[in-house]
């Protein structure tokens, strides 16, 4: 795999460029496949190995809210190609994303992956990759011109020894967004730094207003959090690429310093009660459905929560990650390549399942425009995101875009999977009990050493 290190400040300003020119109208896009009805004409003529028999095609995905515009893409895109392939018959595998993974290591431990399934980027995917699991894409993305529907750099976190095994449907930004009408009723500013979020939710709080929601049940959610208070106490990015080349250990006192500031979110009364039995959707639709004033989650979330009741009459905000205790700069972002949809090397139908994923891609960014999707998507998009109607909110978040200055990776697409899991179980404890910061450093630190 290509090495990256900091590589993502070139991808993700190249990202915003395809974005700004977009958000201004000026479909400066390089696909030709991404808006209007071209889409669909390239693809439905199938590859050139697709047959005439019978065939079903599982989709393993992670859009399962039907409330979610992807949701709703998803089902959109598959019944045009059901109904331009009578043959074909798409099967879905709807489930959240720490339900899909847990799925997809037990179907790859048997080899009997579906012929669609979900990967997360980079050191996620590599054993997947060892385990020669799926079907290189090198000759699928070709046709039709769907590589040059991605913005540039996004498919290399995908690409291993020269081979593109996964097509990704998001590069992102953590964000946090906040419902300005709790927001003034418990008499709270914007935070711009962590010590005034402190303030904020002990405010909050005892006003009765909850202050902030998240899915913890799905651990990856506290991580991502916890990762953008690193990204600041380390003053900047790159600390698990230095605990990777052996410059610093997980003792560092930068480590140390942001378990202790999220240890303080938590002692605060951040998060609602038994936030570790809220999944990914239960968390964020509390905020949606206009309990909690604020919620961390990354880009990709904007079109839920867009088209959800709580934006009515431009209710929802969205502000940058502050600094904490003086460090770290607000314009560096968590930065989220996204989830990436591969195809099992196993499939008994591997050229019509290319066929499809290949038309599914092409009609990607048009379909998820229209459905108020579009935000943070890893292709380019061609249309007016203003004239289409998207919110004042979603403009914020295209106009944060333009403001990124490089940033971290999450951890779990940085690390090996036995390191990552020490750090997700080491992170959701801090949810349920007080812990000596040093000592969860130091236990992490001897999981590192062990899976080496």
């Amino acid at each position: 795999m290509t090495k990256r290190k900091m590589k993502w400040f070139g991808m993700a300003m190249t990202g915003v460029l395809a974005i700004s020119l977009s958000a201004c109208g000026g479909g400066g896009s390089n696909s030709t496949n991404a808006s209007g009805g071209g889409a669909s004409e390239p693809a439905a003529g199938g590859g050139d190995g697709a047959s005439a028999e019978n065939v079903t095609i599982t989709f393993q995905n992670i859009y399962p809210d039907a409330s979610d515009p992807k949701n709703q893409m998803l089902k959109k895109i598959v019944e045009q190609y059901e109904s331009e392939h009578p043959n074909v018959t798409i099967e879905l595998d709807s489930l959240n994303t720490d339900q899909q993974k847990l799925k997809l290591k037990t179907q790859a431990a048997s080899k009997e992956v579906p012929d669609i399934t979900v990967v997360n980027p980079a050191a996620q995917m590599q054993p997947f990759v060892d385990a020669d699991l799926f079907a290189p894409l090198n000759d699928m993305v070709e046709e039709n011109g769907l590589k040059d529907t991605f913005q540039s750099g996004i498919l290399d976190y995908y690409t291993f020894d020269g081979n593109l095994y996964a097509l990704p449907d998001g590069n992102n930004i953590g964000v946090v967004y906040y419902n300005k009408k709790l927001m003034e009723q418990g008499g709270v500013e914007v935070p711009k730094t962590f010590e005034e979020m402190i303030e904020a939710v002990k405010t909050l709080k005892s006003k009765g207003i909850q202050p902030m929601v998240i899915g913890e049940k799905d651990s990856w959610t506290g991580s991502f959090l916890f990762m953008n208070i690193l990204l600041r106490t380390n003053g900047g990015p790159g600390f698990l690429q230095d605990v990777l080349d052996g410059k610093k250990t997980f003792e560092d006192p930068a480590y140390v310093e942001a378990i202790e500031a999220f240890q303080q979110l938590v002692d605060a009364g951040a998060f609602q009660d038994g936030a570790t039995s809220f999944d990914y959707n239960s968390g964020e639709n509390l905020f949606k459905t206009g309990t909690a004033a604020m919620y961390y989650m990354g880009s990709w979330a904007t079109g839920g929560i867009e088209t959800a009741e709580v934006s009515k009459d431009g209710n929802v905000g969205v502000f940058q990650f502050p600094t904490v205790g003086g460090k770290g700069n607000p314009d560096e972002f968590m930065l989220a390549p996204g989830s990436a949809f591969a195809i099992s090397k196993n499939s008994k139908h591997l050229e019509e399942t290319k066929d499809f994923l290949n038309y599914f891609m092409l009609n990607f960014p048009k379909e998820a425009f229209e459905v108020k999707g579009a935000v943070g998507i890893a292709q380019n998009v061609e249309g007016d995101f203003k004239a289409a109607g998207y919110s004042d909110m979603a403009m914020n978040v295209l106009d944060l875009f333009k403001k990124v200055k490089g940033g971290d990776l999450a951890f779990d697409n940085t690390m090996n999977p036995g390191t990552t899991q020490a750090h997700l179980s080491g992170t959701q404890s801090l949810f349920v009990e007080k812990k000596d910061a040093a000592a969860v450093a130091k236990e992490l630190q001897a999981a590192y050493e062990d899976n080496k």
